[in-house]
């Protein structure tokens, strides 16, 4: 007779919930000093060959590189930890004397479920608040080559943004109080269908009312192909200064709120903002992979261990976890692309690999 209780007994479910989370992390611990420590080596030439960097410069790397290799390879741990878990419950014939009491696999599995939820909860807020930061600042010392970072004034360049069906670059945007004064513009007039008819370019451009005054300027006529100088014109009717201000945006060096707010001020500017939603759900899904790991390893959990395939379960086991990140990654590279749907990018993997751990767990529990 099958248990009607969710969860096996409370000591049952804390033993297999400590057993998991303490080889999870750690698998995680090795990972991380191993990569570390690699990582490390490999770029510690870099920052010591910047004039005035010393070995407290290497330490700053390592403060800033290890969150990175946490979030990253915690869901690796955790699929990881699982399996070893699992195997180790089926070597011992613990599995068998669980479904012996009538516990079907679910209620097995329910205790490192409730785990992995926990710690997916835990990543989150450790993404959130510890690995953004880490990251932004990290991202900002390499474009200096580990040099002092200078301090943002707010100046852009090589800028694009639209009016309407215009195109219109800047290489260079000057913030001045509320508005920005531009140089080296180039203005691509098209039509309602998308095709180009002149390009005026202009060395300077100041805001005039809602338009923008650009000086002196050249026109390019495409159907005539004869280029003409038109002195001061006005083009760019109604962009506001924050569409040549809003910097290039880094999804991994933002929380999740800023990157929503930042997805707001895109649209509202009137920028594709699609791969950054699909960043931005990403977010939410890639942390709860941690709770998709002990189902996609559950392989390992059924059996009987003296048949000899218990290895070959663990490594269906690690394949399936294995071919869930190949495939989210790929799902959030289209979404980059505008392939994807921002959200199909996010969640599709994850509500796919959750039928199909189902599936084989339903499948080879027997």
């Amino acid at each position: 007779m099958i248990s009607m209780q969710f969860f096996p007994s409370r000591t049952v479910s804390l033993y297999m919930a400590k057993t998991f989370i303490v080889r999870a992390f750690a698998v995680l611990a090795a990972l991380v000093l191993v990569l570390q420590f690699l990582d490390a080596l490999s770029e510690s030439g870099y920052i010591l060959a910047h004039p005035g960097n010393t070995q407290a410069d290497v330490w700053r790397y390592i403060s800033l590189r290890t969150p990175q290799i946490i979030a990253r390879f915690l869901p690796y741990s955790v699929l990881l930890g699982a399996i070893i878990t699992y195997s180790t419950l089926n070597q011992n014939s613990e599995v068998i004397a669980l479904k012996a009491s009538g516990l079907s696999a679910h209620q097995i599995l329910a205790p490192m479920i409730v785990a992995a939820l926990g710690i997916a909860v835990l990543s989150f807020a450790f993404n959130d608040r510890i690995v953004s930061r880490a990251t932004a600042t990290l991202d900002a010392w390499k474009k200096v080559e580990y040099a002092q970072v200078p301090i943002d004034h707010g100046d852009r360049t090589n800028v694009w943004t639209k009016a309407g069906e215009d195109l219109i670059h800047v290489r260079y945007v000057k913030l001045q109080g509320d508005g920005a004064v531009l140089t080296g513009i180039t203005f691509y007039d098209r039509d309602a269908g998308g095709r180009l008819i002149s390009t005026v370019t202009a060395d300077h451009g100041r805001q005039q009312g809602k338009s923008w005054r650009i000086w002196p300027a050249r026109k390019f006529d495409v159907a005539s192909g004869q280029l003409s100088n038109i002195g001061a014109v006005t083009v760019a009717d109604g962009v506001r200064p924050s569409q040549f201000t809003l910097a290039s945006i880094d999804a991994e060096g933002q929380s999740f709120l800023e990157l929503r707010d930042t997805v707001d001020a895109l649209r509202a500017a009137g920028r594709p903002t699609k791969a950054y939603e699909g960043e931005m759900w990403h977010k939410l899904s890639g942390p709860l992979a941690a709770v998709l790991m002990p189902l996609l390893g559950a392989v390992a959990a059924f059996g009987i261990a003296r048949s000899g395939k218990l290895f070959i379960r663990a490594v269906i086991g690690m394949a399936l976890g294995f071919t869930y990140f190949v495939i989210d990654n790929f799902a959030l590279a289209m979404g980059n692309l505008g392939a994807y749907p921002p959200y199909l990018a996010a969640w599709a993997p994850f509500l796919l690999f959750l039928m199909i751990g189902e599936a084989v767990l339903i499948r080879t529990e027997e």
